[in-house]
């Protein structure tokens, strides 16, 4: 007598826009997610998930929802920087990875992907999705014409153990302050020109981006929250002209997380770099933080050995992504 065959009951997952919803259906979601950044890179995500559902409330956060028997099982957001558009999230419930044969991250990427490149004056698009291991979303990005830049998401544990590192006496590592910001964007600027970063972010090609930048960092809660007193800037003695900088954000109640660290062309090769982290690690570290935490990309061989020399330690890989039309 024949077998006969199990039933396979084919999952039916709408994929429709994030503004027909409220922040109650999102936040089952976000809480699982949230938990995932905490597990994964020991990130406090709380702050970015209650800014993401107090647009989702006010109607103005453009995305998508996939949605199974009236349940928010995934979810990607972007927005609109001028004639950019970057994708801010993507995130689906464990266990719900493919519907009808077809991925439910790539379904929903498919759409982000198509509406910003369809969006009128929408000339580049970037992505960096810290939780998903590289290569992982690919496809999508790869089938639509993105570049992909792998990066490492490394970290450092903040024992005793680290050696005090002192200046030069020609240079002086001193706390950020509020006048920074113009001579920092100057920084930034000089120092990404022809970078593989720049590349990854056109933020770092103009001092107007600079600015965008740092404002983006210091202001608002997307890295963290900014933590000045952990945020050092490298200047020359007598003449006082800043030639690097270190800027770091609070992740965690007891976790910092570098947001910036870059030096001057001219000024590379003469510790600058570690002695900005050594500042940064060691008022952490006084402060009873356990870890600091930084992203560099693959490509920056000069930047990941420094760090791995300095003890930091690769968790994992990631990508970016970016467009330009």
């Amino acid at each position: 007598m024949a077998i006969a065959e199990p039933i396979r009951h084919r999952r039916t997952v709408e994929i429709l826009d994030l503004r027909h919803f409220s922040s109650a259906d999102l936040r089952p979601l976000l809480d699982e997610e949230t938990r995932l950044w905490s597990r994964m890179l020991s990130w406090d995500y709380n702050g970015s998930a209650d800014m993401i559902l107090r647009y989702v409330d006010a109607k103005i956060l453009p995305g998508y929802a996939a949605i199974e028997r009236g349940r928010i099982v995934g979810y990607s957001f972007f927005v609109y920087e001028g004639s950019k558009g970057v994708i801010g999230d993507l995130f689906v419930a464990d266990g719900n990875w493919a519907s009808d044969g077809v991925d439910i991250e790539t379904r929903l990427l498919t759409h982000v992907i198509e509406t910003l490149q369809q969006s009128p004056g929408i000339h580049r698009v970037e992505a960096q999705l810290l939780v998903h291991d590289s290569g992982e979303v690919s496809a999508p990005f790869l089938q639509q014409g993105f570049s992909r830049h792998p990066r490492l998401f490394m970290a450092l544990p903040l024992t005793n153990s680290q050696k005090p590192q002192t200046a030069s006496r020609d240079l002086e590592i001193r706390p950020w302050s509020d006048q920074d910001y113009q001579p920092a964007a100057a920084v930034i600027t000089a120092a990404y020109r022809g970078h593989v970063d720049s590349q990854i972010n056109d933020q770092y090609r103009t001092l107007s981006g600079s600015l965008r930048f740092l404002n983006n960092i210091v202001r608002f809660p997307g890295c963290g929250l900014f933590d000045a007193e952990s945020s050092f800037v490298a200047t020359e003695r007598g003449v006082r002209n800043m030639v690097g900088l270190i800027l770091c954000s609070r992740v965690r109640h007891d976790v910092g997380h570098v947001t910036q660290v870059c030096v001057l062309p001219e000024y590379r090769s003469r510790g600058i770099g570690e002695l900005l982290l050594a500042a940064t690690a060691a008022n952490l570290r006084r402060r009873k933080f356990t870890l600091l935490s930084l992203t560099v990309t693959e490509a920056n061989a000069r930047a990941v050995d420094l760090y791995k020399r300095l003890g930091f330690a690769t968790n994992r890989v990631f990508d970016a992504f970016v467009w330009e039309g």
